[in-house]
């Protein structure tokens, strides 16, 4: 499982799909949201604007796992 460091209190699905480079560009979150299955903590979710918060775990089949880290949370 691959760390993603944030430095805001929450971003997007649609913004881990980019920043994992499982899409190249914005937008394409929602198209790839309709034809792959992505989960949030466990469970699938294709909202694009889910908000995606510091401990939250994305898995991304074919891609990997990633834990979001707020930058500082653990300071």
């Amino acid at each position: 499982m691959q760390d993603i460091l944030i430095d805001t209190e929450f971003i997007t699905l649609g913004q881990v799909l980019k920043m994992t480079d499982a899409i190249s560009s914005g937008g394409m979150a929602k198209w790839f949201l309709s034809e792959h299955v992505v989960y949030v903590n466990g469970e699938a979710d294709d909202r694009r604007g889910r908000k995606i918060r510091n401990g939250d775990v994305v898995n991304i089949p074919g891609v990997g796992r990633f834990r979001i880290v707020e930058n500082g949370a653990n300071e």
